[in-house]
């Protein structure tokens, strides 16, 4: 079992940024492939961004490409999102998830998910 913590969600304004932080406490994160996923009120669960184990791939969503950066320190167990110039449709419940293999914009390829954080951006 991994657990997944995230952290760094909150209430911004638009146009405005925010980190969100996913650990894997006592695991070697390292061994995963990572991604963030979302979801709206009345909304289904999207992908948002993924990375490959080693950090060198990465993939992201059409809405928030050049927008957000996702990224790891596997020193550190950690896998973030960068979030630049948000917007209101950003606002959503983030959710980090780990799988053991490449990276995957599907919520169902992913083992284990986190609690997930609460981002809201004001107009």
């Amino acid at each position: 079992q991994v657990q997944l913590v995230e952290s760094g969600g909150g209430l911004v304004q638009a146009g405005g940024s925010l980190r969100l932080s996913c650990a894997a406490p006592g695991r070697a994160f390292s061994a995963f492939a990572a991604g963030w996923f979302r979801q709206a009120p009345g909304k289904e669960r999207e992908f948002v961004a993924a990375i490959s184990k080693s950090g060198v791939s990465t993939y992201y969503a059409d809405s928030v490409k050049g927008r957000f950066t996702i990224a790891r320190d596997n020193a550190k167990n950690t896998v973030f999102l960068q979030m630049n110039s948000l917007k209101p449709e950003d606002t959503a419940v983030y959710y980090c998830a780990a799988r053991y293999y490449s990276g995957s914009t599907i919520a169902d390829e992913y083992d284990y998910w986190g609690q997930g954080t609460q981002v809201t951006v004001s107009s």
